[in-house]
């Protein structure tokens, strides 16, 4: 699936502080009932686009109308009725062969988000998009449908990412993995960041505190999604996404508010606040329908096949968990639940099943066991799978049962890079490995990160699983091959300034039909 190195169209960026005085007024499309027209104070596709979860005859295509991006409504300085969004899907980024087209209306109840789901595409074929209201056109955006399912492969390329915190660092891993020739994105969480603050970079968060309601979490994407370097990357490949905490609050599982900082809360409170989060998340990204949230509720977890090679399974490891524990001795209760009944049946089901050469999952928080206490005793961090370990041994042993082949995990939400073997027991380090997981490291969280640090010297140590450690900022990109999947482990050397260069810091590599690590280049 590979093309030639990516062509980034030209792009319309504003400053955090809005849309300049001045701005002239434009006409809207005529709205279809009663053909008024609509004044605009500016630029509206100030947002940018981008397109998500790629089928092998379409994809989603999103947009977001805010010619005044931070007003404090919420609503991006759009006028309080529908506005008419048309949408083009070209074979060449001049739009000389435009093969489909169509209107999509957006309204206030959806912060003016554009949803629009093509079908009729070719498979595995790559595509040029944009929206136009009257006279303005967004920015041109580059997509890629998927190949048939069964389609013999050769190759595909996608990169993972997760952790984008505003105000510890600067977006400039998206700038670099734009420039890659990439098939997919596959984003694992924290897209946005919930609380205060203004850091040190002078990157502080908008608004200035904590978000809670649908107006703070719309405000706190559009100031996200105004970054130039994240445009360039939704704009350059076809992107999966799945929220974690950040994306709601800190550490809240199930229909519990995060455990360490807060009182107990009353869990229909909430509710309400997920909400809000889950439906500015799906205002600003591009989810299909299928993922509308109803209230506190959104479908997160599905299953993407590309061709023969790979079988993409994105989880939702927050919403049916049971709490966090403060008994870690209780993570062996057989009771608890990290992904909930109805979606360990749907995945383990779903394994069984595939016949792509590569089954990866796509998940939030670590599954390998993680030992924190050097030497003696063990200390395992709660949020983890590590805290729900009867769930994971479960899990574990369905893929062995069912003898899934090539089982691959990829994750964010830790901040650091680990590669490392999946033990059916990681107590005996002899015991039977099922597969491979990609810790990948943050974009910007955590500041600017070194190469080693005192907790990766700890867990290389007391972890014989784990292969190679790095907490430095990036993304990572895993090409897989027939034979062979490769995941380059891309970083940069700092954060807290634009500029910095990329680099790759190790590739990894497995073999088909050898799980586990089978060696790390440096």
């Amino acid at each position: 699936m590979s093309q030639s190195p990516l062509m980034l169209p030209r792009r319309r960026f504003l400053a955090l502080g809005g849309i300049a005085a001045g701005a002239a007024v434009l006409a809207a499309e005529p709205a279809a009932a009663s053909g008024r027209r609509t004044a605009l104070p500016g630029y509206v596709f100030t947002l940018g686009v981008a397109s998500g979860d790629p089928t092998s005859d379409g994809v989603v295509l999103w947009t977001r109308l805010a010619p005044d991006p931070l007003a404090l409504d919420g609503l991006g300085g759009m006028p309080d009725r529908p506005v008419q969004v048309r949408w083009e899907v070209a074979e060449d980024e001049d739009f000389r062969r435009v093969v489909r087209r169509g209107v999509r209306r957006a309204t206030a109840d959806w912060g003016y988000s554009v949803h629009a789901e093509v079908h009729g595409l070719r498979p595995d074929r790559v595509y040029w998009y944009r929206f136009r209201v009257a006279d303005q056109v967004s920015p041109v955006g580059r997509t890629r449908t998927a190949p048939r399912p069964r389609t013999a492969l050769q190759s595909l390329s996608f990169a993972f990412a997760s952790c984008q915190a505003y105000t510890d660092g600067y977006f400039t891993a998206f700038e670099h993995m734009a420039r890659e020739d990439l098939d997919l994105v596959v984003h694992l969480g924290d897209y946005i960041y919930e609380g205060g603050g203004a850091g040190s970079i002078g990157r502080a968060h908008y608004p200035a505190v904590e978000t809670f309601s649908l107006t703070d979490y719309r405000l706190r994407y559009a100031q996200y999604k105004l970054d130039p370097a994240l445009q360039a990357a939704h704009a350059a490949a076809p992107w999966v996404v799945a929220p974690d905490d950040h994306d709601v609050e800190n550490n809240w599982a199930g229909d519990h508010s995060q455990p360490d900082t807060e009182p107990d809360q009353d869990p229909a409170v909430f509710r309400l606040r997920r909400a809000a989060a889950y439906q500015a998340y799906y205002e600003n990204l591009p989810l299909r329908a299928s993922s509308l949230p109803q209230g506190p509720e959104m479908q997160v977890y599905r299953r993407l096949r590309f061709g023969d090679l790979l079988q993409l399974d994105v989880l939702d490891t927050r919403r049916f968990r049971d709490r966090q524990l403060t008994d870690a001795s209780l993570r062996w209760d057989p009771q608890r639940q990290m992904l909930g009944v109805e979606q360990e049946a749907w995945l383990l089901a779903g394994l069984a099943a595939s016949t792509a050469r590569w089954n990866v999952l796509g998940n939030q928080v670590f599954a390998m066991e993680a030992d924190h206490t050097a030497g003696p005793g063990e200390r395992y961090g709660m949020d983890t799978w590590d805290g729900y370990a009867a769930a994971r041994q479960r899990l574990f042993a369905g893929v062995a049962e069912r003898n899934v082949e090539n089982f691959l995990i990829v994750t964010g939400d830790a901040h650091r890079s680990v590669a490392a073997d999946l033990k059916l027991d990681f107590a005996d380090p002899g015991s039977r490995t099922i597969g491979t997981e990609f810790l990948g490291t943050s974009i910007s969280s955590g500041g600017n990160g070194t190469d080693h640090d005192s907790l990766g010297v700890t867990w290389l140590a007391e972890n014989p699983h784990m292969k190679f450690h790095n907490s430095q900022r990036g993304y990572q990109v895993c090409h897989l091959g027939r034979d062979e999947m490769r995941t380059d482990y891309r970083v940069v050397p700092f954060v807290n300034a634009p500029g910095a260069p990329v680099s790759t810091r190790a590739s990894v590599h497995v073999q088909s039909g050898r799980p586990g690590v089978a060696h790390v280049s440096a």
